[in-house]
C-alpha cells in the first residue's frame, strides 16, 4: 500500500512538472473534466454576439504564441500601459479577442477554481473558433501555465510583418521551430479576418518608383481595394483578407493567391516565390490536405515556449498576475 501510494505520488510531481514536450490532450481529466466543454460554450456564447470572434481569437492565440511563448502573456493589462498588448504590432488586436478568453475563463473559475490556466483556454478558444467557422476540428494538448513577463519591448522583431518575403517568413517561423510547410498552412488563417488599409496600402500607391502599384495584384481586385481604401483613408477602415468567402474558414485564401488576390505582400509572395508555389497550389486543390496541414501546424505552435511546473502560473485572471 505504502509503495502504491509512493508511486502515485512520484506520478503527480511529474506531471506537476512536466516539460514543454510532455502537455496532455486529457490533461485536466481528473482536475477539471469539462473544461472544454465549459471554453467552448463560452467562446459560442460570444459568437452569437459578434462573428469578429472569430478571427479576433485566432489571431489573438498566434501573438500571444510568437511572443514568449503561448503562456498568455498577451492578455496582461499594465496601468503603466507597458505590457505585450500595448506594443504598436498589437494595437490592432480586437478586443473581443481578449473578451472571449476572459468570459471564458470567468466560467471555468466558477466550476475549476485555480485549476485551468489561461494559456490552455486560449489554445482551447482558438480550436473552437477554427471549428465553429467550418474548419477542422482538432484535440488540444493541455497543461501549459501563465507566464509571468509581459513586456511591449519584447515584441518587435518577433512577429511576422505583411512585408516580409519569403526568407522573412521562414525566418521568424523557424525561431518557433516551425518549418516553412507550417508557415504556408499557418498563413491559411487568413481566410477568415480582415486588415485595416494602412497594413497594406504601399502595395496599392508606393509600391516602387517604376509601379506604384504592386504588380502581382490582380489589376481588378487592385481597383477594389482602391475604393475602398483611397489614401489617407480612416485608418479604423476595415478589408476582408478573403474577398470571396471572409466568414469561412475554407482554403479559398489558397487560390485567392492562384489569382493574385492575396491582401499582404507576405500572402501574395507564397504564390509567387517557387519555392512555397506548390505548397499553395496543393492546398488550394486539395481542401482537406490544407486542413491536416492546418491541424498540424497550430499543434507544433501550441507547443512554443510553453511553461510547466514552476516557470509560470495558474492566473486567477487572465489580465493580472496573481
Amino acid at each position: 500500500m505504502e509503495i502504491r501510494r509512493a508511486f502515485l505520488w512520484v506520478l503527480v510531481l511529474m506531471i506537476m512538472g512536466r516539460g514543454e514536450g510532455q502537455l496532455a490532450e486529457n490533461f485536466y481529466s481528473f482536475s477539471c473534466p469539462n473544461a472544454e466543454l465549459i471554453v467552448r460554450q463560452a467562446v459560442t456564447t460570444k459568437l452569437f454576439q459578434t462573428f469578429v470572434t472569430i478571427p479576433a481569437t485566432l489571431r489573438l492565440f498566434f501573438h500571444d504564441c510568437f511572443i514568449e511563448g503561448c503562456d498568455a502573456s498577451i492578455m496582461i493589462a499594465s496601468p503603466n500601459g507597458d505590457a505585450e498588448k500595448d506594443a504598436p504590432d498589437n494595437l490592432s488586436l480586437a478586443g473581443d479577442g481578449f473578451d472571449t478568453i476572459i468570459k471564458a475563463k470567468q466560467a471555468v473559475e466558477a466550476q475549476c477554481p485555480g485549476v485551468v490556466s489561461c494559456a490552455d483556454i486560449l489554445a482551447m478558444a482558438a480550436r473552437d473558433v477554427v471549428f465553429l467557422a467550418g474548419g477542422p476540428l482538432y484535440n488540444v494538448e493541455l497543461g501549459r501555465r501563465d507566464g509571468l513577463i509581459s513586456k511591449a519591448g519584447r515584441v518587435p522583431g518577433n512577429l511576422p510583418e505583411p512585408t516580409f518575403d519569403l526568407n522573412l517568413l521562414n525566418w521568424i517561423f523557424r525561431k518557433n521551430n516551425l518549418t516553412q510547410t507550417d508557415m504556408v498552412a499557418l498563413s491559411g488563417a487568413h481566410t477568415i479576418g480582415f486588415s485595416h488599409c494602412n497594413r497594406f496600402s504601399n502595395r496599392l500607391y508606393s509600391f516602387s518608383p517604376s509601379s506604384p502599384v504592386d504588380p502581382t495584384l490582380d489589376p481588378s481586385y487592385a481597383q477594389q481595394l482602391m475604393s475602398s481604401c483611397p489614401r489617407d483613408v480612416d485608418p479604423t477602415i476595415a478589408i476582408n483578407m478573403d474577398p470571396n468567402t471572409p466568414s469561412r474558414f475554407d482554403n479559398v485564401y489558397y487560390q485567392n493567391l492562384e489569382a493574385g488576390k492575396g491582401l499582404f505582400t507576405s500572402d501574395q509572395v507564397l504564390f509567387t516565390d517557387p519555392a512555397s508555389k506548390p505548397t499553395v497550389a496543393n492546398y488550394a486543390a486539395n481542401p482537406a490536405s490544407f486542413a491536416a496541414a492546418f491541424v498540424e501546424a497550430m499543434r507544433k505552435l501550441g507547443r512554443a515556449g510553453v511553461k510547466t511546473g514552476n516557470q509560470g502560473e495558474i492566473r486567477r485572471d487572465c489580465a493580472a498576475f496573481n
